[in-house]
């Protein structure tokens, strides 16, 4: 299902001749036809599809410039490029705050996906294409990097209007110039970070091992149920959607679909009904991985006890049959690679 746009606001942001950022506006709201429909689709799209997202949620402690005018335009008394140019503003005002010189364009979308309306905000830079015409002409057109998209935020508006007290109605992607970038991009707002998302993930990551354990499940129903619960948890992250408790019991015990349900409340594990959830940290429900000191190791959950042994006392492991393409490498190394091609020329 494709996105439906309703506005859609772009201004620029240069580095003038002290480093830094000024602001030019765009005079009107771009006017929306099936490429900017496209456009934002992509937006959608690459937002989704980063991993680390923080949340958040406005704070009165905080700037509120952005908050009143969009209070303002929620309800009908000014207009959307008040709203985006405003905001701007504020962006302009807080790079300059944090000493952190930053071009590119500021887009500012209203759209509507599946049942929920979304405010995005994304600085988004630039990169020359070259062509060359039939001429052999060089030519030159400049295109927004959306795959790099790291400084956005989104706001969540019909979760803002109905949960606001769940505090998580403002995604942000963490980026990864670390912790700074996210709160200059926070105070842009004028919101504050709350929910975790990675200490989510770790919660729903112990509860449904213990769940595995209390409800006795043997080893191939854990590896099915691990399964589908990463497959659920990936597919609700990238629509950019909450995980459903209600949903995850049922994934995780097709035969008693409330179970893993009461026994979060009988524990008092305290998961929320709803509640964003880090893909790559679950990612540890099918899968082994690590690296350092020059080794990185990477195999699947079900295959320990199996074909990889694990000696706690000796921090030893085995591995029983080696990849192809791994066995081709040791083999040659070790027989020595003129000696092994002989071999292989021997045997045509």
């Amino acid at each position: 299902m494709s996105v439906d746009v309703q506005q859609l606001a772009i201004n620029y942001l240069e580095l003038d001749e002290q480093a830094r950022s000024k602001a030019h506006y765009r005079p009107a709201l771009v006017t929306p036809t099936a490429s900017v429909a496209h456009l934002v689709e992509q937006l959608h799209l690459a937002y989704n599809g980063k991993p680390a997202k923080g949340y958040a949620a406005f704070n009165t402690a905080k700037d509120q410039q952005v908050v009143t005018v969009l209070q303002d335009w929620q309800k009908q008394n000014s207009d959307f490029i008040v709203l985006a140019n405003t905001a701007t503003s504020v962006l302009e005002q807080q790079l300059l705050a944090h000493q952190m010189p930053e071009s590119g364009y500021l887009l500012v979308c209203h759209y509507r996906y599946l049942a929920s309306d979304y405010l995005l905000f994304c600085l988004l830079g630039s990169k020359d294409h070259f062509s060359l015409t039939e001429d052999l002409e060089l030519s030159t057109s400049r295109h927004l990097d959306i795959a790099r998209m790291q400084l956005a935020a989104r706001l969540d508006l019909t979760e803002y209007q109905s949960s606001p007290e769940h505090g998580k109605y403002i995604s942000f992607i963490r980026g990864r110039a670390g912790r700074k970038v996210a709160d200059f991009f926070l105070d842009f707002l004028g919101c504050e970070e709350g929910t975790d998302a990675k200490a989510n993930s770790k919660v729903v990551l112990s509860s449904v091992e213990e769940y595995f354990t209390a409800a006795d499940f043997d080893s191939t129903e854990k590896n099915d149920a691990r399964k589908q619960v990463y497959s659920y948890c990936e597919e609700r992250a990238k629509a950019g959607q909450d995980v459903v408790l209600t949903e995850l019991s049922a994934v995780i015990d097709e035969q008693e679909q409330q179970g893993f349900l009461r026994y979060c409340q009988e524990q008092q594990l305290g998961v929320d009904s709803q509640f964003p959830v880090e893909v790559k940290e679950l990612k540890k429900l099918i899968k082994f991985s690590g690296q350092g000191a020059g080794l990185s190791l990477s195999f699947e959950q079900k295959l320990l006890g199996d074909r990889v042994q694990y000696d706690p006392h000796s921090d030893t492991i085995l591995i029983k049959g080696t990849p192809p393409n791994l066995r081709d490498q040791l083999q040659r190394f070790i027989q020595g690679y003129s000696a092994f091609d002989r071999n292989e020329s021997s045997t045509e």
